[in-house]
C-alpha cells in the first residue's frame, strides 16, 4: 500500500479510508483495552495518533515498540475525539523496521542541549530539532527566492583557494603533501611546488572577492554555501564551518544597499512567519528555550520595525554617555574600538529597541576593499553627513536583538589608485590578489554587497542560544564527530 506522510494525513478529511503511516515512534501508552502510539515522520511537528487494540495486533508485538522505534501502520483513518487532533489512525496492522532498547539515548524525558550535542546523530529525531531543520529548509528557500524574484543569479564561488579575503579569519589548509616529510628551501618555508595546486591553499573563509567578479558581469549575484574559519573560538556565536549569504550588485551606493539588507532580512522573516508557523508556535511555547513566549512577537516587530540607521561615530557617544549614566561594559568603547557584541546588543535591545544599521567604521578596523569616506580636515565625512574624527570606510552592518551583527555589509572601493594605496598602507602582499585587482583597472563599476551568516539568522528566527543547535553537525575546536 503506498504510504501517506503524516502531514497528509493530519490534514486528510476523508474518514473511513485505509492508509498508510510510517516514521518514528515518539509515544507508546499502553493498557489492556487499547494502546496509543504517537508516530512522526519528520513532515509535521504533530505525531498522527494511532489507536491499536492489543488484541488483534499481539502483546508481544506491541512490546517492543518502544520510543524511537521506526514502524509501518496500515489503518482506517477517523476523527479523532480528542482534544487538539483533528485525525487519527485505527489501526489494523503493524509491521517493526527497527526497535530502539532502553539505551536509546532519545528518550522522552527532559534532556539538555548540551546533553544532545554528543548524540547530534540521533538529536535530530526530536521536536525541537525537527522543527530547526525545518525552518532552516524554509530559510534556505527563502533567501533562493529573494533573490531570484529579484533578479540575482546564484553565483557558485570556490570552496578552495589561494586568497584568504585579508583579515577574515584564520584558514584551514588544503593539501595533499605527506605531512610526515615536508620538504622546505633554505628558509625553512615549505615548498608546495609538487603539491596538487602547485601552491599553498586553503578552504574559503568567504566567496565575496570571486562574488564581485561575477557582479561585475552580471550586474546582481549571490552566493551561498560553506565558509570555513579556523579560529579557536569557542563561543555561543561561533562555528568552524558555517554557510554564509553574500550578494553583490553593480551600481549600489550606500543607501541602495542599506536598503537591500533590509528588505532582505525582512523578506526572510515574514517567510518564516507565514511558512513556518507550526514549528514557531512549538518553539514559542517551550519553556527551556523561551522562557518568555516571546518568539514570534520578536520576529513580528522586526517586520514592523523600520531599521535605525546609526553611524558609527554617534553609536559611540551613545555608548559613552551610557557610560557616563552607569552603564557597565566589559569592554572598551572608544571612537577606533571595534564594538564588542555586548556593545552593539546594548544599542538594539536597550536604547533603540529595534535593528540597526551601524555605518560608516574606523578604516583601522575594517577590511582594505572598502571605499573610503571623503575626508574633512582630520577626519571623514560619512553617512548623513556625520564628521569622523579619522577616516571611516563605508560599512552597513546590521545589528540585532539577542544576536548582535547578523550581516557585514560595504560599498566598495572602486577606484584602482585608491584600492592599491590602501592595499600598501597596509603593507599588504599583491601577488595573490592580481586578478582582483584586474577588475578595477578594467572597466571598474561602483558596487557594494554584504555577507549574511545563515546560521545567525536561524538562530533569530528560532530563539534558540547557540549557534551548535540550528545546524545538524557543527564543526568547532576539538569537535568534528559526525
Amino acid at each position: 500500500m503506498k504510504r501517506t506522510k503524516v502531514i497528509g494525513v493530519l490534514r486528510d478529511t476523508e474518514y473511513g479510508k485505509k492508509v498508510c503511516v510510517k516514521g518514528w515512534v515518539r509515544t507508546h501508552r499502553s493498557s489492556k483495552a487499547v494502546d496509543f502510539i504517537a508516530l512522526n515522520d519528520g513532515s509535521t511537528i504533530t505525531s498522527v495518533q494511532v489507536v491499536v487494540d492489543p488484541a488483534a495486533i499481539g502483546e508481544e508485538k506491541l512490546k517492543l515498540i518502544t520510543t524511537g522505534s521506526c514502524i509501518c501502520v496500515v489503518g482506517t483513518l477517523v476523527e479523532s475525539p480528542a482534544q487538539g487532533q483533528s485525525s487519527e489512525i485505527q489501526c489494523e496492522s503493524i509491521e517493526i523496521y527497527g526497535t530502539c532498547g532502553a539505551d536509546y539515548p532519545m528518550q522522552k524525558k527532559g534532556q539538555s542541549f548540551e546533553y544532545m550535542r554528543q548524540h547530534a546523530h540521533l538529536r535530530l529525531r526530536t521536536n525541537v530539532f525537527g522543527a530547526i531543520m525545518r525552518i532552516r529548509h524554509n530559510m534556505a528557500m527563502a533567501i533562493h527566492t529573494y533573490f531570484h524574484e529579484h533578479g540575482f543569479f546564484y553565483f557558485h564561488t570556490p570552496l578552495i583557494t589561494a586568497s584568504d579575503c585579508e583579515g577574515a579569519g584564520n584558514m584551514f589548509q588544503v593539501t595533499t603533501k605527506n605531512l610526515y616529510d615536508l620538504k622546505k628551501d633554505d628558509d625553512g618555508k615549505i615548498i608546495y611546488d609538487d603539491d596538487f595546486f602547485g601552491q599553498q591553499t586553503s578552504l574559503t573563509v568567504s566567496g565575496q572577492l570571486e562574488g564581485e567578479l561575477g557582479a561585475t558581469a552580471l550586474g546582481a549575484i549571490y552566493t551561498f554555501g560553506p565558509t570555513f574559519r579556523a579560529e579557536n573560538s569557542n563561543t555561543p556565536r561561533h562555528l568552524a564551518e558555517f554557510w554564509m549569504v553574500e550578494p553583490e550588485v553593480a551600481f549600489l551606493n550606500q543607501e541602495e544597499l542599506m536598503d537591500l539588507e533590509e528588505d532582505f532580512i525582512k523578506y526572510c522573516v515574514r517567510w518564516a512567519l507565514e511558512n513556518c508557523k507550526e514549528d514557531l508556535e512549538f518553539i514559542n511555547n517551550n519553556k527551556f528555550i523561551t522562557p518568555q513566549h516571546d518568539l514570534i512577537p520578536r520576529l513580528e516587530g522586526v517586520l514592523k520595525e523600520t531599521f535605525v540607521r546609526l553611524p558609527y561615530t554617534k553609536g559611540i557617544e551613545i555608548l559613552q554617555e551610557a557610560i557616563k549614566n552607569g552603564k557597565k561594559f566589559e569592554f572598551p568603547c572608544n571612537w577606533g574600538d571595534d564594538l564588542a557584541s555586548e556593545h552593539e546588543r546594548y544599542l538594539v535591545e536597550e536604547h533603540f529597541k529595534k535593528p540597526v544599521i551601524m555605518t560608516d567604521y574606523p578604516a583601522s578596523i575594517k577590511a582594505f576593499y572598502m571605499k573610503q569616506n571623503e575626508a574633512q580636515g582630520e577626519g571623514s565625512v560619512g553617512y548623513q553627513g556625520c564628521v569622523a574624527p579619522g577616516p571611516t570606510m563605508q560599512g552597513t552592518d546590521v545589528l540585532f536583538p539577542q544576536i548582535g551583527e547578523i550581516i557585514g555589509g560595504s560599498v566598495r572601493e572602486e577606484s584602482y589608485e585608491k584600492l592599491m594605496a590602501e592595499i600598501e598602507s597596509r603593507q599588504m602582499e599583491t601577488d595573490k590578489l592580481w586578478w582582483y585587482l584586474d577588475t578595477r583597472k578594467y572597466g571598474s563599476c561602483p558596487h557594494a554587497g554584504f555577507g549574511l551568516g545563515f546560521e545567525r539568522l536561524i538562530l533569530f528566527v528560532t530563539g534558540m542560544q547557540n549557534i551548535r543547535d540550528v545546524i545538524p553537525f557543527p564543526r568547532t575546536p576539538k569537535n568534528a564527530e559526525f
